[in-house]
């Protein structure tokens, strides 16, 4: 997804370099660099949320996610090309003033997707939430009372890596669950630098259980005899931005952070690229390497359906940024994993 330009990029006089060429490619073009690139997708400035919901097939993994699937959609990009806008929106919202309708992000959309399957499922669904950040290499609770505290990341051979102790809430409307994202969104580690006012500091993760019940046959059918109930997953990932510190001019403990991001997102690389070789020349999956690419592995190589959202500026400004991006997401498509 390429973002507009914003309007200190315009009075600077920085150029386009990004064009969306239709038929799912990008173009970049800019003293010595030449390149396209194909996706699945491409949704350049003019895009509307609703156009991105329905055209990257975010509704289509809501309901993978019903079926009973682990589903996971995750932005990438470098700070301020607009992550966190295309996931939840304008960062203005608060519980009592929502943003308008038609700039919701890719996660209110998707929570009234599954709440409208879910009303034509009866009340077979149980749905939960639960809502952690990355920050400076801590697992933290955003939805649990009281100021947040690191929990440890435990693996087990069943689930995997799973977060202990962390907090899960049911709900089963569309305010409560709202009411959720933006509470565990204001308690987001968040500064300002130079190039983005709302930086995410931390890589945060809101995870929907979907359970289905299972059920009982009538009384007068062969006993005892039931259905196997159905356990999906959909989780949002709001990766924190990669950033240049020379750029950001980042300092103190705004360095320290930037520095703990981009090395676990150069981790998140590192598993990409690995895993985007062919199979058989696939080595060891270095997913140990940071908490991040812990959470993420089934997302990953495991047995999920992943959605990669890479947001780019199409700043001059940007250049190298953006290439950096592109070639991610390149080396992400040629992933695939056995659903």
């Amino acid at each position: 997804r390429v973002r507009p330009l914003t309007c200190t990029e315009t009075r600077r006089g920085d150029q386009r370099v990004v064009h969306s060429l239709g038929d799912g490619t990008v173009h970049v073009s800019a003293a010595r660099h030449n390149a396209t690139f194909g996706f699945s997708a491409v949704f350049d400035a003019g895009a509307s949320q609703e156009t991105v919901f329905e055209g990257s097939g975010m509704r289509q993994l809501v309901e993978l996610a019903i079926d009973g699937f682990s589903c996971t959609v995750f932005a990438f990009g470098q700070t301020g090309s607009g992550k966190t806008y295309t996931l939840m929106g304008p960062l203005t919202q608060t519980q009592n003033q929502l943003a308008a309708p038609g700039l919701l992000g890719l996660m209110q959309r998707s929570f009234a997707c599954l709440l409208e399957q879910s009303r034509s499922c009866g009340s077979d669904l149980v749905l939960s939430a639960s809502y952690l950040e990355i920050y400076n290499e801590q697992v933290r609770d955003l939805l649990s009372p009281g100021p947040p505290c690191a929990l440890p990341l435990r693996w087990s051979k069943t689930h995997g890596f799973y977060v202990e102790n962390q907090l899960s809430v049911d709900f089963e409307s569309l305010e409560t669950i709202a009411n959720l994202l933006q509470q565990g969104s204001q308690r987001r580690r968040t500064s300002a630098h130079a190039l983005n006012r709302h930086s995410s500091r931390s890589h945060a993760l809101l995870t929907i259980h979907i359970r289905s019940r299972a059920h009982h046959l009538p009384m007068w059918l062969p006993q005892p005899s039931t259905y196997p109930s159905k356990q999906g997953t959909l989780c949002f990932v709001d990766l924190a931005g990669s950033e240049r510190v020379k750029e950001t001019g980042s300092s103190g403990e705004l360095s320290v952070e930037a520095n703990n991001i981009n090395r676990s997102l150069l981790a998140l690389g590192h598993c990409i690229s690995l895993l985007a070789k062919p199979r058989g020349k696939r080595t060891h999956i270095p997913y140990r390497d940071s908490k991040l690419t812990r959470l993420l592995a089934r997302s990953l190589g495991g047995s999920g359906i992943t959605l990669m959202i890479a947001c780019i500026s199409p700043s001059s400004r940007c250049l190298s940024e953006t290439l950096s991006t592109l070639h991610y997401a390149s080396r992400a498509r040629r992933v695939t994993t056995r659903p």
